[in-house]
C-alpha cells in the first residue's frame, strides 16, 4: 500500500490565519452544503489528521474539486488544495476505492479500450440506456459531458503522415496526453502544424498518461508508477537538451509541479529534471514570440473580413502554472480577433468531478457562472462571423463549456493554426491534405 505523507514542508499548515478569504472565493461551498469549505476542509481538519492525534471522521475533503481557487488568494500562502488531496489519499489507502473512481483515474486504459472500436465504444457510452445503466450501476452522471473516441488516434495519424513531417536542427518534443490520443487528434495535429511552421521538428516518444486523474481520485501509488515512467521514457530527450512541450494544460502542470510535489519525489534528480524540462505550449510560444521567433504572418479567422468574437476561458490548472495567460498574449496578434476574457472562477468539471453523479449537479452550478459570461459575450454578435465557438487550454474545460452553452470549444493552439491558414477551425482538421 503507498503511504501518504501528511507532513510536506511545502504544504505549511501552520501558516493559515483563519482569515477565511479561501472560503468567501471558494466556488463549491458557494453552492452545495456538502463541502464547509477550503479553511475547515484543509488546514482546520489538517490538524486532526497528524500522527498520534484522533483520526477526523469528516468525509467532507472529498466535495474538494481540486480547482486551487484557494491556493490563489491565500495572502499566507498554504498549500491548501494539495492538503485536501493528500487527505482523500490518505481515505482511499485506509477505506479503499471505489469501483467507479478506479475507472476514471485510468483514462489512458479507456481510452486505449475504446481506440479499438470507436463507433462500437461511442455507441456503447452514449447511447441513453447505457448512460442511465452507468448512472445506477457506477455513479457515473447520466447528463455529464463524456468525451466521443476519434476514428484516428492522434500517433495513428502521426504515423500516416510521416512522409510530410518537417525534419530539422531544431527540435521540441511533444507530450500530447491521453484526451489527444484517444479523443481530440485534431488538438495534436493543430499543436505539430504549428511548431513545424515555426520550423521545429516535432518528437513525439512513446509516453503514458501523466497521472492525474489518479492522483484526483486518491491513486497515489499508481500515480507514482505512471510519473516514474513517463521521466524514464523523456529523460533521453532532456538530455539531448529538447524541450517538453504539451498542449494539455493539466498535463504540463502534473509533469512540471503536482506528481512532484504530492508524491514527495522532488528529491528525484530525473523528476527534477522533467520538471524544469516542461513547457505549457503557450508558455513556449511566447517565449519565442519575445525572443523574434514567432511567425506574424496571421491573418483574419473570418474570409469575409468581419470580427472574430471568441470568449476565452483560462481554466484553474492553467492559473496554478503562475505563468500568466500567455494564450491570450498571441492570440491578441491576429487581426479582427476580439477576445473576451472570462473571469468565471471555474467551469465546475474539475477533471472527473463533475462526471460522478453526486457532484455534477454541483459542477454545473460552480459552472454557471462561466455560462452566464459565455451567453453575454455572445449576445449580438451572432452575425459577426459564420462560426462561433469559445476556446480553453483545458480538454475536460472544453467539453464543459460545450455541455453548459451549446457552443463548439476550441483549444487556442486550433485558434492559432487557423490564423496561420494550416487549419480548419469548424470541421477540426488541417488544411493541406494532411
Amino acid at each position: 500500500m503507498h503511504t501518504v505523507s501528511l507532513h510536506s514542508a511545502g504544504l505549511s499548515l501552520d501558516a493559515c490565519i483563519k482569515c477565511n478569504i479561501c472560503t468567501s472565493y471558494c466556488p463549491v461551498s458557494q453552492v452545495t452544503d456538502r463541502f464547509p469549505g477550503p479553511k475547515y476542509a484543509a488546514p482546520q481538519s489538517e490538524r486532526f489528521r497528524q500522527i498520534g492525534q484522533p483520526r477526523s471522521p469528516d468525509a467532507s475533503v472529498d466535495y474538494c474539486s481540486g480547482c486551487r481557487v484557494c491556493n490563489e488568494v491565500c495572502p499566507t500562502g498554504v498549500r491548501i488544495a494539495e492538503i485536501n488531496a493528500r487527505a482523500r489519499a490518505q481515505m482511499v489507502a485506509e477505506q479503499g476505492l471505489s469501483l467507479r473512481n478506479r475507472l476514471l483515474g485510468r483514462n489512458e486504459l479507456l481510452g486505449k479500450v475504446g481506440s479499438l472500436a470507436p463507433r462500437l465504444a461511442n455507441f456503447l457510452l452514449h447511447n441513453r440506456l447505457a448512460r442511465r445503466l452507468a448512472a445506477a450501476l457506477f455513479g457515473v452522471a447520466e447528463q455529464a459531458p463524456l468525451p466521443r473516441w476519434h476514428a484516428e488516434t492522434f500517433t495513428h495519424w502521426l504515423l500516416r503522415t510521416n512522409s510530410n513531417r518537417l525534419r530539422s536542427e531544431r527540435k521540441v518534443v511533444y507530450f500530447h496526453g491521453c484526451a489527444t490520443q484517444h479523443y481530440e487528434p485534431f488538438v495534436g495535429m493543430a499543436t505539430v502544424l504549428v511548431l513545424e511552421h515555426l520550423g521545429y521538428e516535432v518528437i513525439v516518444p512513446p509516453q503514458n498518461c501523466c497521472g492525474l486523474p489518479l492522483l484526483s481520485n486518491g491513486e497515489f501509488g499508481a500515480a507514482e508508477q505512471y510519473h516514474r515512467r513517463n521521466v524514464e521514457r523523456l529523460t533521453t530527450y532532456i538530455e539531448a537538451g529538447y524541450p517538453i512541450l504539451g498542449s494539455s494544460t493539466s498535463c504540463t502542470l502534473t509533469l512540471k509541479e503536482e506528481a512532484p510535489e504530492l508524491l514527495d519525489l522532488e528529491g528525484d534528480a530525473g523528476v527534477q529534471a522533467l520538471k524544469f524540462a516542461t513547457w505549457d505550449i503557450f508558455e513556449w510560444l511566447r517565449a519565442r514570440q519575445e525572443q523574434a521567433d514567432l511567425p506574424a504572418d496571421m491573418k483574419p479567422l473570418d474570409d469575409a473580413g468581419q470580427p472574430f468574437v471568441l470568449p476565452y476561458h483560462a481554466p484553474c490548472q492553467l492559473r496554478a502554472h503562475r505563468i500568466g495567460k500567455p494564450a491570450l498574449d498571441i492570440l491578441s496578434c491576429i487581426p479582427g480577433l476580439e477576445l473576451r476574457e472570462s473571469h468565471a472562477r471555474c467551469c465546475g468539471i474539475a477533471g472527473t468531478y463533475g462526471y460522478k453523479v453526486e457532484k455534477y449537479r454541483i459542477a454545473m452550478d460552480v459552472g454557471a457562472e462561466l455560462f452566464d459570461f459565455v451567453a453575454t459575450q455572445r449576445a449580438g454578435t451572432e452575425a459577426s462571423s459564420s462560426f462561433a465557438c469559445t476556446a480553453c487550454d483545458s480538454e475536460t474545460c472544453r467539453w464543459q463549456l460545450e455541455h453548459g452553452t451549446g457552443l463548439p470549444s476550441r483549444h487556442p493552439i486550433e485558434i492559432l493554426a487557423a490564423a496561420y491558414g494550416l487549419y480548419d477551425l469548424q470541421a477540426r482538421r488541417p488544411l493541406g491534405g494532411n
